[in-house]
């Protein structure tokens, strides 16, 4: 097996011509997978797994030096990824420096200044990075409505915050931008969420007036085999399950989906709203009709999820 470029550790473009790896030759070599682009301007051999010791080798590459890790940045570092949809791929690191240092530039790179206290950083094999209830603070502030809320979900979900230190962590904050959103937000973190689009469509359930569905509903049928509705109001028997690209498209996934809720119908009698991205954002109000229609409620007007 041929050894790995630069042994394996992120490498930038001038270090690759170090390589003998000319730009020429590290487009082609990433066109066909021989290295992957963790972030902008940052390129490792692509048969390394993925880990936090790798990203934090990429990010000291373009760290600036003294400069804090924050927002999406922060969060991949801590193992979450909370990208919007059309930036998961290629990305600028995200730095932050106290008021009173210089603003972060550097090419490939994102800086801003803000008021950040030592108990909000982190310093992790060489490089300091936002808390993760920093980090979710942040994000809920800055980020697009439902984008914030699924990152704030998936970092309940995966342990590293609790909902209710957040809830008092941003009732603190004075003077922020953003701060009245993530106030309202930081109330609707739900754990038990499973994925981005089960966040955006339980956020588009509650801008509509409609009360919270139970997340991750099981049932057990009369045989002992558990089903799991995504947002479903059980007492009801309305289910609602969002359906992304990802898993629900491809027709083995589609068919699955439909011969388990064919089957709940027709054992309980549960009826079903399925939400996609196009039927959550969008001026497509269809989603919120039906569910409004089966619940008795009429939807509240839909006041995000245009253009994005």
């Amino acid at each position: 097996m041929a050894e790995l470029l630069n042994d394996g550790y992120p490498f930038t473009l001038t270090q690759a011509r170090d390589l003998g790896v000319n730009e020429a030759l590290l487009k082609r070599h990433l066109v066909e997978g021989v290295v992957r682009r963790p972030f902008r301007g940052v390129y490792v051999d692509a048969r390394v797994p993925d880990s936090r010791q790798g990203r934090l080798r990429a990010l000291a590459l373009v760290n600036p030096g003294g400069a804090i890790a924050c927002n999406e940045t922060a969060a991949w570092l801590h193992g979450i990824s909370v990208f919007a949809p059309g930036d998961r791929h290629l990305f600028d690191p995200s730095f932050v420096v106290e008021h009173s240092h210089a603003r972060v530039e550097r090419s490939g790179t994102r800086g801003r200044q803000a008021i950040i206290a030592s108990d909000d950083i982190e310093f992790i094999d060489g490089v300091y990075v936002t808390t993760p209830l920093r980090t979710v603070s942040d994000l809920l502030r800055r980020m697009y409505r439902p984008y914030a809320l699924a990152a704030a979900d998936a970092f309940a979900h995966a342990g590293l915050i609790d909902p209710d230190e957040v809830v008092e962590y941003v009732a603190r904050l004075k003077g922020y931008r953003g701060v009245v959103q993530a106030r309202s937000l930081a109330l609707l973190i739900e754990p038990r969420t499973q994925s981005p689009g089960e966040s955006w469509q339980r956020l588009r359930m509650l801008d509509a007036g409609f009360p919270p569905p139970e997340p991750q509903f099981e049932i057990v049928d009369d045989f002992g085999r558990s089903f799991f509705v995504d947002l479903p109001y059980p007492e009801l028997l309305i289910g609602t399950e969002f359906d992304g690209r990802e898993f629900h498209t491809a027709g083995a996934h589609r068919a699955h989906d439909e011969e388990r809720r064919d089957y709940l119908s027709e054992l309980y009698g549960w009826r079903w709203v399925i939400g996609t991205r196009e039927r959550i954002f969008g001026p497509d109000t269809s989603f919120e009709d039906e569910l409004g229609d089966l619940l008795g409620i009429v939807p509240l007007k839909r006041w995000w999820g245009f253009g994005r």
